[in-house]
């Protein structure tokens, strides 16, 4: 690792105290009144964001949260009311990502990143398959449900750019669609295991971005098409495949970028924890959410540079 003290000071500053509010948020911690019959929300989306986002960070329970925040508001000297856990739990379920750009400390950036106008070359990396146990309901069944996680990448900084959280029942290709809604601007390539091979990821893909260059090992005994259409990106790698062998044509196409979504799991299930702690699903999608923003405040902070090195001569 060439930049050890910097990574150093970056892991520290993660579980540092310090919070600041901006005049906006400032503005926008209390929900704005509603025009429509129906009770008054007395926090904003902003308040339950940041209350959640301290809890999800430092291991806390939603009354430990509420407490932590009081008292961190308290010392900065600002009159703010902080939600209850009664409130953050009923408000979790129909949590939305704000889509009003940075107006507190908080705030995700890795869309702005994504969205500039420079030509399409970053390539995104989805994978599945992530399992996280949750515990049952009161008087329910002990058996435990699961929960997979969907993600896509950007290889170049290590963002994760979109995400779903689904049941245990939902297959990986259905996720491609959704986790592609999220990206606004095209992409360049998109990388993926072979349990994604088929025409229906290509053909989504595809209509997200024409120019797309698609890497997905095609299965064991795939065979080109033989009718008279053109021959696609799928028929390029099988024949590609079936003249060079697998391993040259993986690293001739930057497969092994792929492996950093797996790493980026291990993240997540290192620094959030292996566990959800929300019961239900839409309150759960609420916590993978918030946790993704905070890997990406994290990795921001300050990555690792390595550099591999040289054998020493006998």
């Amino acid at each position: 690792m060439t930049n050890w003290p910097e990574y150093e000071a970056g892991l520290r500053h993660r579980g540092s105290l310090t919070l600041w509010v901006t005049p906006e948020a400032l503005s926008r911690w209390q929900a704005p009144r509603r025009k429509t019959r129906g009770g008054q929300h007395r926090y904003s989306d902003l308040a339950i964001e940041t209350t959640l986002t301290l809890g999800l960070v430092f291991g806390l329970r939603l009354r430990q949260a509420e407490g932590l925040l009081e008292s961190v508001l308290q010392l900065i000297g600002l009159a703010l009311a902080v939600p209850d856990h009664t409130t953050l739990s009923r408000r979790a379920r129909t949590w939305h990502r704000p889509t009003n750009g940075m107006i507190a400390r908080f705030r995700r950036r890795d869309q702005c990143m994504f969205l500039s106008t420079a030509p399409a070359c970053r390539s995104t990396v989805p994978a599945s398959g992530w399992r996280r146990s949750t515990a049952p309901e009161h008087g329910a069944r002990s058996r435990r449900s699961w929960r997979k996680l969907h993600l896509a990448l950007d290889p170049d900084s290590g963002e994760i750019i979109a995400h779903t959280l689904t049941d245990q029942d939902t297959g990986d290709v259905s996720q491609v669609a959704p986790l592609l809604d999220q990206i606004g601007g095209p992409i360049g390539q998109f990388t993926a295991d072979g349990a994604y091979d088929g025409k229906s990821t290509y053909d989504a893909v595809i209509n997200h971005s024409a120019a797309v260059a698609i890497v997905i090992p095609p299965r064991v005994n795939a065979a080109e098409r033989i009718d008279d259409r053109p021959s696609d990106q799928r028929d390029q790698h099988i024949a590609a495949i079936s003249r060079d062998g697998r391993m040259k044509w993986q690293a001739s196409n930057g497969y092994g970028k792929r492996s950093l979504v797996e790493t980026a799991i291990g993240r997540y299930k290192s620094i959030i924890g292996r566990r959800l702690r929300a019961r239900s699903l839409p309150v759960q999608q609420t916590e993978v959410a918030i946790g993704c923003t905070v890997l990406n405040r994290m990795l921001a902070c300050v990555r690792p540079k390595s550099a591999r090195r040289k054998a020493k001569e006998a």
